[in-house]
């Protein structure tokens, strides 16, 4: 049986690279199973700062030297987080042009997995998917790690309509970059979510005991 492939869509201040070796608990912990493929946003994202530390990949391993974002919060800044309100966001159009590329070039892909703010733009690419918006886009599943509703208002059209693409929504107990409640809030845009939580706090959660959960999940689409 071929393995599932994913597209993996990285958090705020990570880049792909990055984001695989963050994932290698969870590679192993299904590499029978799914084929994960990186990519990397398009925007470059300043050096931290204290004010940055808030959200979330301050110093992500093997990542300092390219730190990349899916769009920005702050447009004079170029700056991101995900509890800053906004009307409107800088760099999402790019965002999505990549992975419509990456589709194109190295698809097809069976699921996507994000990450963070990665998740929360998964939360969007689905919406675009579900409107026929995007017709390269042919997702059959998404995981979404942190994901969180963007409370940007010009993102909100994302949200006015249930998903039905299959999701598993993870999140920890103890997050305080994305807390769990703002995870929890993101759960009524997707129609009969799955979720796994976990006692712990900002990372992709793979330990024994979530490998059934995972893989009783991916299971409806082998």
């Amino acid at each position: 049986m071929a393995p599932l492939r994913v597209l993996c869509i990285h958090g705020y201040r990570q880049n792909s690279s990055s984001f695989r070796e963050k994932t290698g608990a969870l590679r192993k912990l299904l590499k029978k199973q799914v084929e994960f493929v990186y990519v990397n946003a398009p925007h470059s994202v300043q050096q931290v700062n204290s004010e940055d530390k808030q959200n979330g990949s301050a110093s992500e391993p093997g990542g300092d030297e390219d730190l990349r974002g899916w769009w920005f919060s702050d447009t004079q800044a170029r700056s991101f987080s995900a509890q800053q309100q906004c009307e409107e966001s800088l760099g999402l159009d790019d965002s999505v042009a990549v992975v419509k590329e990456a589709v194109k070039v190295q698809g097809p892909f069976d699921g996507i997995l994000g990450f963070s703010q990665g998740a929360a733009f998964v939360a969007m690419l689905c919406s675009l998917q579900e409107q026929n918006l995007e017709p390269e886009f042919c997702f059959r599943f998404a995981i979404l790690v942190a994901g969180f509703r963007s409370a940007c208002r010009e993102h909100q059209k994302f949200y006015n309509a249930p998903i039905h693409i299959p999701s598993l929504q993870v999140f920890g107990l103890e997050d305080r970059v994305i807390p769990d409640n703002m995870s929890r809030d993101l759960l009524p845009s997707f129609q009969d979510p799955q979720v796994l939580t976990h006692p712990g706090g900002h990372f992709v959660p793979a330990a024994s005991s979530h490998r059934q959960t995972y893989q009783d999940f991916l299971k409806r689409f082998q």
